[in-house]
């Protein structure tokens, strides 16, 4: 690295605190919320007929290869074809309106948190990273789910990591969005007395 000159993270990081506003952040929260509001509840509705059979192992924190095998078994062909519809559909979106809604809030929320070229603001990057989980998960579970009788052993073994790896990620996205929030409220209120 050249003296003054800023990691990659670093740049994309310090450009997000400095364009990401308010309105911007809460656009995202709409999104998300529009999101939610709208289409997560009619896609689980869609699902339910395959999903009451046997739960979609990707919506638990861990899950065997063994647990994906036995859902495409149950489902049947016809809940086999929605389920891996969805993966392709749906599921390319959802993690986009989420990304969005995250990467905006924490940019929003630890740019006000913290000072100017902090590393710290590398925090906003991480939804960055849980999409990348959710999309390897979709094409495991996707994949082995369609291609079931026949066994696709490496994705079947890979799917239940990205999936862990993702609540996990997912989790602390929002619990450092808390954090943000609040560090964010706490300087407010400093500048607020000293000023």
């Amino acid at each position: 690295m050249t003296p003054g000159r800023l990691p990659l993270l670093d740049r994309i990081a310090g450009w997000l605190a400095r364009r990401v506003r308010w309105w911007v952040a809460v656009a995202g929260l709409l999104l998300f919320g529009g999101f939610i509001l709208l289409v997560l509840a009619a896609q689980a509705a869609a699902g339910a007929f395959y999903t009451s059979l046997h739960p979609a192992p990707d919506t638990e924190l861990w899950y065997s290869s063994a647990d994906l095998y036995a859902a495409a078994e149950a489902w049947g062909e016809t809940g086999r074809a929605a389920y891996v519809r969805a993966r392709v559909t749906f599921d390319v979106v959802w993690p986009l309106a989420y990304g969005i809604f995250l990467l905006t809030g924490l940019s929003w929320a630890w740019a006000r948190a913290t000072a100017p070229g902090s590393r710290w603001r590398r925090i906003a990057l991480l939804p960055l990273l849980v999409v990348l989980l959710d999309y390897a998960e979709n094409v495991c579970t996707a994949t082995v789910v369609a291609r079931y009788p026949a066994r696709t052993p490496v994705l079947a073994q890979l799917a239940p990591v990205y999936t862990a790896a993702k609540w996990f990620t997912l989790s602390g996205c929002f619990v450092l969005l808390v954090v943000g929030l609040g560090g964010a409220l706490v300087v407010a209120l400093r500048r607020r007395r000293a000023g």
